[in-house]
């Protein structure tokens, strides 16, 4: 099992088809009620799979161009185009 995921610049429809895989295999998915577009694509939050979330709760924001990594507890962004080192963990 893959334990890091590289969310693409621009990501297309397949691109979240295989985030929303790889996400799975881990107990995660995509927080649907997050969408946020942007200059280099999507940005999508995500949460652990049938956690009760409501609004206001803290989630993890993959923005394009990161790598996020799964230690089999936890997501963390391990880096990004713009800092290359961890910017965050749930």
């Amino acid at each position: 099992m893959t334990s890091t995921f590289e969310w693409p610049r621009d990501a297309s429809i397949g691109d979240s088809f295989a985030l929303e895989q790889w996400l799975a295999t881990h107990g995660w998915e995509i927080d649907p009620t997050i969408f946020m577009a942007g200059a280099s694509g999507p940005a999508v939050q995500v949460r652990r799979i049938g956690e009760a979330w409501r609004d206001g709760e803290a989630g993890l924001l993959i923005l394009p161009g990161e790598v996020v990594q799964n230690d089999g507890e936890r997501m963390r962004i391990v880096s990004g185009a713009s800092t290359g080192t961890v910017s965050a963990a749930l």
